[in-house]
């Protein structure tokens, strides 16, 4: 039902000029993103941007916001499905199941740091692909925690606000750390 419903996006065609990855302290990263209106050629052009630099980065998935956009896009694959990409425009988490898990997660605009984050193990996500077609779709496991921490970008939300106090004391150590070091 996902691969369907989420209208997978694949390589190739014309080359998006790539963007800069936004880092931890770029104010868009804290941003709340606004819904996309238009579903036109620009709006493909982004999510092949975004689809290039994730691929760039080795990243599982990757928000508007961390390219310098506020537009509420966010793309994302499974690790394992070589080449395919699921684009979900102006996506909203309408239901979460009650059962969670802890895991560890690191973030492309938050380099060099893993911390430990809770989520929901199950969600329905509502969305819009690149031509405007809405659909719905269930996710669990691994796409759904993917999908929840890209949602969480067009919040304006960073691993870091969801983690400890103490976890987040301590990457925000190790990131001054790696700073002084360069």
């Amino acid at each position: 039902m996902a691969k369907r419903a989420s209208r997978i996006l694949r390589q190739g065609g014309d080359k998006a000029p790539l963007e800069r990855l936004r880092t931890f302290g770029d104010p868009t990263l804290k941003q709340v993103t606004t819904p996309v209106l238009e579903f036109d050629s620009r709006l493909k052009n982004l999510a092949e941007t975004m689809v290039e630099i994730m691929e760039r980065e080795e990243g599982v998935g990757l928000a508007a916001p961390q390219i310098g956009s506020v537009s509420r896009v966010m793309v994302w694959k499974q690790p394992d499905e070589e080449g395919e990409y699921h684009v979900f425009v102006n996506p909203q988490i309408v239901e979460r199941s009650e059962a969670c898990c802890t895991e560890s997660e690191g973030c492309l605009s938050v380099p060099g740091a893993t911390v430990e984050v809770t989520r929901a193990e199950e969600i329905v996500v509502e969305a819009q692909g690149l031509a405007g077609e809405r659909f719905r779709v269930e996710l669990s496991s691994l796409p759904a925690r993917i999908v929840q921490h890209e949602i969480d970008h067009l919040e304006g939300l960073l691993i870091l606000d969801r983690t400890s106090p103490e976890e987040r004391k301590r990457v925000l150590r190790e990131m001054r750390e790696r700073a002084l070091d360069v």
